[in-house]
């Protein structure tokens, strides 16, 4: 066993974890953050992203003891009170989700996207940083829109269908 501490939306948490214990496990099973969904056990699909220390990191990749000492956003640490974050705004208002379960991750790597690139963000780079969210369902076309709204860049006039 291995005593961790981190913050975590903003509250510092401290417990005993395996050592091969991952930190998507820590955050769901153990402070019951199950906004941070587990999709494929691979790293592949991007529904496991979080914020370490202000960077997009997918959790099943990491372990908890590895994010001892840091700072960690997930998504139910976005929104201010009732006031949703600007990006959680936008993908609500161009419905960039269709069921829901790859959206945790889509917004917390958008975040990181928009945070890297700020308004001088373009299409071609969404779509390139999307590349480790998977989505099966909306063909990413209005994921983009929303984040492309959300980062305050002028809209495409023609979005290409993926």
């Amino acid at each position: 066993m291995t005593d961790i501490t981190m913050t975590v939306n903003g509250r510092e948490v401290s417990g005993s974890v395996e050592d091969r214990t991952l930190l998507v496990q820590y955050l769901r099973e153990n402070l019951g953050l199950t906004g941070t969904h587990v999709g494929c056990d691979t790293s592949q699909c991007g529904a496991c992203v979080v914020h370490v220390d202000g960077k997009a990191v997918k959790a099943c990749t990491m372990l908890a003891a590895q994010a001892s000492g840091s700072s960690v956003t997930t998504i139910e640490g976005l929104a201010q009170g009732a006031d949703l974050h600007p990006v959680q705004a936008a993908f609500r208002e161009h419905h960039g989700l269709q069921c829901g379960f790859c959206t945790p991750g889509m917004i917390m790597t958008a975040v990181d996207i928009i945070a890297r690139h700020g308004s001088s963000l373009d299409e071609h780079t969404v779509r390139e940083e999307l590349d480790g969210n998977i989505c099966r369902c909306t063909g990413y076309h209005n994921i983009v829109k929303a984040i492309l709204s959300a980062a305050g860049a002028s809209q495409p006039q023609t979005m290409a269908a993926e």
